[in-house]
């Protein structure tokens, strides 16, 4: 049995935030998910996928080709009365954003819970986007744990507040609060887990054409008001403290500024303001807190989005009092927070003594060597880019290439000695923009994209290539996974975890399907066979693509060759 299925009621477990989510959203009943892998959100999906195929739960999920495609499949199962889930990182929320706006105004029957895991300092994303302006933008309810406790109680809660909504509740964590283990007490799994519902028509709510859109978004407003109530009175949200200087704080900072209070001992001096459910603002909460401060430094990562409100509620009561944050100085809108950042901020702010620690003397160390991130030992990626290199020499092309590429393991052929991407924007941009470099320049375009991008967005954008008569040569990297996200499935795959079974789509279908005719699989291993096909494939002035088909060695190495 999965060990986040434990029966184990009032016990303590060290979980990953993400694994406590998990476990909530099985507390909670949760009978479908579905989810596109997304560090840092990728243990939530690989933790119920996995509980899917044990079968000791019921419990369906899938990985989908996408976000949106996602969104849509846990929206209509929480539309049918089924209680669902759907995660992603916080530029997944970009790609489902067409789903969540509308999915606003039509709601939902049962609870729906959207997880979008941000990340700071961009560990593993192309930026680092501040998601809860997607919570205000749709006018949909926000949480934000802290702790992987407050991220299980949280899931909990939100299917609850959704239900009573019947609107979508987003859970909004970051890379420490999604990968940071602390203590989650497990509460009772339900009974009764209800796996099928009943799918009620109802024009005038769920086909929102613009005679219904003007009425649900009255509704929607409706149920902001609502929810800012919930907001008010959630237990979530909390004040300590009885000093004239305010803190607010939300997410990860939470801890910092906790950790800083105590470390200064100066608790007695500081009104503390914890927010968890931070959206609809709880105005009345923030309104009595700004009326019992004469000066508040609201710790946030990234954008000023509490800092903001506090600001204008200042404005609205005739406050004129300091709102100190991003706009002072104290903190800025790049990277993450530390410990010690948010207790220089409070120190400065209560004008106490703060003495730095004592670095240790290392200068009698020699400097370590830079060891950036690389492809693995052994990756097919490498062998396919040494024969598209060598290719291009031989055709004497090499020096004015241009390399679009995409989201995944194989964009580490930026880096030395490979060198061979040259343009990323976003998911399946590979494709897009080698369109927009073919028509704009004369060089010849080879661009990247991997299997599990290719299904995710790399399918509209080559039918609107060939449907436009670009010309370039797409290499679709098809190791037989997702492997930067941790080896989760992809409608193309051959090699299988074990109780696997859905059909597989083979990307030559795919990309023949569309009309392409200059189609041509290489094994990237078979070194002097792969040059040969690129420079056939190169010498040509037309749309072609070339499919490197060999798997990522550690996943093979994972399953044993298993298909």
């Amino acid at each position: 049995m999965h060990p986040l299925l434990s029966k184990e009621t009032g016990q303590n477990r060290l979980l990953l935030g993400n694994e406590a989510i998990v476990r909530g959203a099985i507390e909670a009943g949760a009978a479908v998910a579905a989810a596109y892998p997304g560090t840092p959100s990728s243990e939530i999906a690989n933790n119920l996928f996995f509980i899917s195929l044990e079968g000791d739960w019921p419990l369906y999920f899938e990985f989908s080709t996408n976000e949106k495609v996602a969104m849509e499949v846990a929206a209509s199962a929480a539309a049918a009365g089924v209680r669902s889930l759907t995660c992603m990182k916080h530029v997944g929320m970009n790609v489902a954003s067409d789903v969540l706006m509308t999915l606003a105004y039509v709601g939902v029957k049962a609870g729906m819970v959207i997880v979008t895991a941000d990340d700071p300092y961009m560990h593993s994303s192309q930026n680092e986007q501040d998601n809860r302006a997607y919570s205000r933008f749709a006018g949909l309810p926000m949480l934000e744990p802290s702790s992987p406790g407050e991220a299980r109680d949280m899931t909990i809660r939100a299917f609850e507040i959704s239900e009573s909504l019947e609107l979508p509740v987003i859970i909004r964590t970051t890379t420490r609060t999604s990968h940071v283990r602390g203590p989650v007490k497990l509460g009772p799994l339900p009974e009764e887990v209800k796996r099928k519902g009943r799918f009620e028509k109802d024009m005038r709510r769920w086909v929102p054409v613009p005679a219904v859109a003007r009425i649900r978004h009255k509704v929607l407003l409706e149920k902001d008001e609502k929810a800012q109530g919930l907001a008010e009175d959630s237990p979530f949200n909390s004040v300590k403290g009885h000093g004239t200087v305010g803190i607010v704080a939300s997410g990860v900072s939470v801890c910092y500024v906790e950790d800083a209070l105590s470390e200064l001992d100066v608790k007695d001096r500081v009104r503390f303001l914890k927010l968890g459910f931070t959206f609809p603002y709880p105005v009345a909460l923030l309104k009595d807190f700004i009326g019992k401060v004469e000066r508040v430094l609201v710790v946030e990562e990234l954008e000023p989005f509490l800092e903001d409100e506090i600001k204008i509620l200042c404005k609205d009561m005739g406050r004129d009092i300091q709102v100190l944050g991003k706009s002072s100085g104290h903190f800025s809108r790049m990277y993450e927070f530390d410990p010690l950042m948010v207790k220089k901020a409070v120190s400065d702010l209560l004008g106490t003594a703060f003495v730095e620690p004592e670095m240790p003397d290392l200068s009698s160390l020699p400097p370590l060597p830079m060891r950036p991130p690389s492809l693995c030992k052994g990756c097919p990626h490498r062998e396919t880019y040494n024969a598209v290199k060598k290719a291009l020499r031989e055709l004497g092309e090499e020096d004015v290439a241009v390399y679009p590429t995409d989201i995944g393991c194989y964009t580490l052929g930026l880096l030395p000695p490979i060198q061979m991407a040259d343009y990323l924007l976003c998911m399946g941009s590979s494709v897009g923009s080698s369109s927009g470099f073919s028509v704009a320049t004369d060089q010849r375009i080879v661009s990247f994209i991997g299997d599990s991008t290719f299904f995710h967005s790399g399918l509209s954008s080559l039918a609107s290539a060939f449907h436009n008569e670009h010309k370039f040569c797409l290499v679709v990297l098809d190791n037989s996974t997702t492997a930067m996200t941790g080896h989760q499935p992809n409608p193309g795959i051959e090699i299988r975890p074990p109780g696997y079974d859905r059909p597989r789509i083979p990307i030559e279908n795919a990309v023949k399907g569309l009309g392409i005719r200059n189609v041509r699989k290489v094994n990237p291993y078979k070194k002097k066979e792969t040059v040969a096909i690129f420079k056939d494939v190169l010498s040509r002035d037309e749309l072609s693509v070339v499919i490197a088909e060999a798997p990522c060695i550690l996943y093979y190495k994972k399953f044993g060759g298993r298909k």
